[in-house]
């Protein structure tokens, strides 16, 4: 009898030293599966070209062909340049505008012109200009007419849709994303008046 009882106590203590596996369903879905791949971002359409920036036109350097719908998308500030002119020196804050806001999606457009009689080098000889004495880094192009008949496209468009064309060099348009003209300033708004700055901002919606 003694020994029946012996027996019984050990399997009873054999069994509770078992452990009970607990099977938990949500706990194994929550758990990747091993080298699966994620399900793929839904891509976005791109962003169509306005009809401003549906043109083409030479860069200052090369005079290689540039479509102006690779700055879709963008705030813009386009500027017709000079480099014998009384705001030449514009140059300087023009660069410093573009340098601090292009990660935000900013950039300033060149175009030089010789509509006002101070602007007679060739491209190659305005490219030499701008880099080396004031350090352009902004996107420039080839030399072009802004006013009058001669005007290129773009700049017809400018004038269209602000109501005015450049009266003198360093004229500044500026673009919103969507390819509109928001404002436009006159050759005495330095790059770093404050309106000027505040618009491009406002553009950016660096503040509410």
């Amino acid at each position: 009898m003694l020994r029946r009882l012996t027996s019984l106590a050990f399997a009873a203590l054999g069994a509770a030293a078992t452990p009970v596996l607990a099977f938990t369903p949500s706990a194994q879905a929550a758990q990747p599966a091993s080298g699966g791949a994620s399900a793929p971002a839904q891509a976005q359409a791109p962003v169509a070209c306005p009809a401003l920036l549906q043109h083409t036109m030479e860069r200052l350097q090369d005079e290689s062909p540039q479509p102006l719908c690779q700055y879709r998308g963008q705030v813009l500030l386009v500027v017709n340049t000079a480099s014998y002119c009384g705001f030449t020196n514009q140059y300087e804050g023009l660069e410093a505008l573009h340098s601090r806001y292009k990660d935000r999606g900013f950039s300033v457009l060149g175009f030089p012109s010789n509509d006002f009689s101070q602007e007679t080098g060739s491209n190659a000889q305005i490219a030499d200009f701008c880099s080396n004495t004031f350090g352009v880094k902004f996107p420039m192009f080839a030399k072009s007419s802004v006013k009058g008949p001669q005007a290129s496209a773009l700049y017809r468009e400018l004038a269209a849709q602000s109501g005015e064309a450049p009266r003198w060099n360093f004229h500044k348009y500026l673009i919103d994303r969507d390819g509109k003209v928001v404002e436009s300033f006159g050759s005495a708004v330095k790059p770093d008046d404050p309106r000027l700055v505040r618009a491009i901002e406002q553009q950016l919606k660096l503040f509410r």
